[in-house]
């Protein structure tokens, strides 16, 4: 607008017409953020949840897309070192930013009845991932390193019936003990080899995977401590798809709201908790001055509750003796898709009414005379599901309410 030929009276007017626009501007505006207009606008205008894991939008809520999510995918975000009491005496576990949790990560780790990955055997990984078994070698299964030959004999059947000298491996073996015939499982009994390990007698790298018959047809749990081999010690097992695991048809996804309201680090004191721990219940209050976290929308009671962050809350958790580790402490959450993982909401953003939810693992291990134990769920984060205000999230079970 050309102003040079107005009146000063009517450059006057155009000046306070443009002062009152400018103030009810601005108090609009401040009332738009303050009762969270701003969040919520965003919240529909944004796309909806992204994914560091792949997800899929459910009839029940964004969940991760078991077709494509793997092991090698979970990359972690943080150092970490722990020494603890495992199977086979002290032991130290280690990983960095940027690893893959199957470098580090255990078998055991994931006994659980919502993965049972140790009914997987070696056929089925490699028909999946189209892997060939005979160009490997015995040291790509790294469980075989501390098997003995009873321990074969007992875990891949038929293997005893076989004479000794068709076996080229464990004719090898049983020569360094003078054993040169008869069948396997006689020679199994010789008192002199029945705790010897495999791996310390003869080099596994000079004999391919399959020069043992039937060992890929036997279940990763008929070894001798299973538990112990890394993720990656499984050929193909980093790369196999969730959806190929038995038991993930065991979850309970019934217990479903939405992402209502993020609110950040101001927010003290809230006492309609619906996260925490398997230890302690998941309806554990945060009573402290900074408790981030995201109301949460549904039925019934469910409408205003709180998931807390576990940047701002820590709760008790494992069992066992490794429940030590970690100070026995884990980040408070929720665990909607089984006990592998622990699903912990990590970082609110009330700007831009995001949410972005880590994974966090833990240790666990079959301890002889002492049985299953399992560290709190501390190792961690890995990136899973970022939800946008209005997004379905599952919380799975329990379904108790506060």
């Amino acid at each position: 607008m050309n102003t040079d030929k107005l009146s000063p009276k009517a450059k006057k007017d155009i000046t306070n017409y443009l002062i009152l626009w400018g103030l009810l501007g601005g108090l609009f505006i401040h009332s738009f953020i303050k009762h969270g207009l701003l969040n919520q606008a965003i919240g529909y205008i944004l796309p909806p949840a992204t994914a560091q894991v792949p997800i899929v939008d459910s009839s029940n809520g964004f969940m991760p897309d078991w077709s494509r999510l793997k092991f090698s995918d979970m990359i972690i975000s943080e150092d970490g070192k722990v020494t603890y009491r495992g199977s086979r005496g002290t032991e130290t576990r280690i990983w960095n930013a940027g690893q893959s949790i199957a470098e580090f990560m255990e078998l055991g780790d994931f006994e659980t009845l919502e993965l049972s990955i140790e009914k997987l055997n070696l056929s089925t990984i490699a028909r999946v991932q189209g892997l060939n078994l005979s160009q490997l070698k015995l040291s790509d299964l790294e469980l075989t390193k501390w098997q003995t030959l009873p321990n074969l004999v007992k875990a891949i059947p038929g293997l005893g019936n076989k004479s000794v000298t068709s076996v080229k491996p464990i004719s090898d073996f049983l020569r360094r003990f003078g054993i040169t015939s008869g069948t396997i499982g006689n020679a199994s009994r010789f008192s002199r080899i029945a705790n010897v390990q495999l791996g310390r007698v003869i080099n596994l790298n000079n004999y391919s995977l399959t020069s043992i018959p039937n060992i890929q047809n036997a279940s990763l749990n008929r070894f001798r401590d299973w538990q112990d081999s890394k993720i990656n010690g499984v050929p193909g097992l980093d790369n196999l798809t969730w959806d190929n695991f038995p038991g993930l048809n065991r979850l309970n996804l019934s217990f479903v709201g939405k992402v209502d309201l993020p609110l950040g680090d101001l927010e003290a004191n809230r006492v309609r908790s619906i996260s925490g721990s398997y230890q302690e219940g998941f309806n554990i209050p945060c009573n402290k001055p900074s408790c981030a976290h995201f109301e949460a929308s549904g039925i019934g009671k469910t409408t205003g509750t709180q998931w807390i962050s576990g940047k701002s809350q820590q709760v008790r958790g494992g069992f066992g003796i490794l429940r030590a580790l970690n100070g026995g402490k884990e980040p408070t959450g929720r665990n909607p898709f089984g006990s592998a993982f622990k699903q912990v909401v990590w970082e609110v953003n009330e700007a831009e009414g995001s949410v972005q939810t880590t994974m966090f693992f833990r240790i666990c291990k079959t301890i002889p005379f002492i049985g299953r134990t399992c560290s709190p769920y501390f190792i961690g984060p890995v990136p899973f599901i970022k939800y946008r205000e209005k997004d379905p999230i599952i919380f799975g079970q329990p379904n108790t309410l506060p």
